[in-house]
């Protein structure tokens, strides 16, 4: 089925603010203001006994986690650069969980030092090294065992359990582990994040059969069942039903009372509050199609091409911009890169493009500039500001071109 398009929004520049830093390369702008809201509805939404974890891979930034910290329960780690990142941006307070697959003993050992709530563990082998690390330590490991449970889950964008797969235990082997676990081990519940792309329903479909697993083959206290709720690029507008997701949760505690239940989202919590501008710097037709070249391009966000979107973006025009401009009609979005993969945006509906104007990609608040091959070509990085994302756009869009 073909992806849907969605009108790219036109803005006109008005009178040039004060306070306003030259910009000379591409910026990402967070609001975090907009991400506490988020961050707080999702909490309002779901029952109390839920505890909500950020998982920190979304998006790592210093004033992303500062802002989250008083109003989400934990974060989730999965690597020794996020377990330092956390310590380095909110010390004194231990990361809730530690996951991910391909652990070394000084992953393990380094989760250990930093006092990681819940360790998810993803295999029989790992669960006995962790145990004798924690042994030799003179401690125990509180552990989750990440389990690849047989569940279905169609429509998800990314599926990671259900069948083979390097992530988690089979159910066999994870039953067998929470029930003669080595020494040094503390086997405190399961966890199973399954797959990515779910909407309300699905997700809830999800938690439910995982709970309903643990508590029946190993009586488990604890179920993280992750993340991956819905995060729809085609439509900036929609949002995760987190009100539906949350009445599916507390029916989930009702039938299983006593569990301690947590979720990890990430992409869904960051993604809506950060954005990507950038300005033209050429506007041309090839072969009937236009193609607007912007500075920077999928070296600063890569989400584009990770998902095979087309990122929606909004024009902000530049007053005064000499030079080609396109017809209205269509457009594909490049970047600088000397490939033809470097696109942000392809077949875009827009209104007409110039040299000069600031085109503002939305949805750049997740799995954007830090999952992005930024040493191809070496060039510049972009910069990062606060701020509520059309304000900043336009404040740019006000300025002289060349400044």
């Amino acid at each position: 089925m073909a992806a849907r398009r969605r009108p790219v929004r036109t803005v006109r520049a008005g009178a040039e603010p004060d306070g306003w830093a030259t910009m000379t390369r591409p910026v990402y702008v967070h609001d975090l203001d907009a991400l506490a809201g988020q961050a707080r509805a999702i909490r309002a939404a779901l029952p109390q006994p839920v505890e909500l974890l950020y998982a920190v891979k979304a998006n790592p930034d210093a004033g992303v986690l500062r802002t989250l910290a008083p109003i989400v329960d934990g974060f989730e780690a999965a690597s020794r650069g996020e377990l330092r990142r956390l310590a380095e941006v909110l010390p004194g307070r231990a990361p809730a969980a530690y996951a991910g697959p391909g652990k070394t003993d000084a992953d393990l050992a380094a989760a250990l030092a930093a006092g990681v709530h819940r360790i998810h563990v993803e295999s029989p082998s790992e669960l006995a090294r962790l145990g004798a690390l924690a042994t030799a330590a003179g401690r125990s490991a509180q552990v989750l065992l990440r389990v690849n449970l047989p569940v279905d889950a169609p429509g998800a964008s990314l599926v990671m359990g259900g069948g083979p797969s390097p992530f988690g235990m089979d159910p066999a082997d994870a039953v067998a582990c929470a029930r003669r676990p080595p020494a040094g081990i503390d086997v405190r519940g399961i966890h199973a994040h399954l797959a990515s792309g779910l909407d309300a329903p699905l997700a809830a479909t999800v938690a439910a059969a995982v709970v309903g697993w643990a508590a029946v083959e190993v009586d488990a206290a604890e179920v993280d069942v992750g993340g991956g709720m819905t995060v729809d690029y085609t439509d900036p507008d929609a949002r995760f039903d987190w009100e539906g997701y949350g009445q599916a949760l507390a029916d989930v505690l009702d039938r299983h009372p006593g569990v301690r239940l947590r979720i990890e989202p990430g992409r869904s919590v960051t993604a809506y509050c950060g954005a990507y501008l950038t300005e033209v710097v050429d506007v041309k037709r090839s072969y009937g199609e236009w193609f607007v070249v912007v500075a920077g391009g999928t070296h600063h966000l890569r989400t584009p091409a990770a998902k095979g979107h087309a990122q929606p973006f909004t024009v902000h025009q530049r007053h005064g911009a000499g030079g080609p401009r396109t017809d209205g009609g269509p457009v594909t979005v490049v970047g600088q890169l000397c490939t033809p993969k470097d696109v942000l945006s392809r077949s875009a509906t827009a209104g007409p493009i110039g040299v000069g104007d600031v085109l503002a990609f939305a949805m750049a608040g997740a799995y954007a500039w830090n999952i992005s091959h930024r040493d191809f070509l070496l060039h510049e990085p972009p910069h990062f500001r606060t701020g509520d994302l059309r304000k900043v756009a336009a404040e740019w869009a006000a300025r002289p071109l060349g400044t």
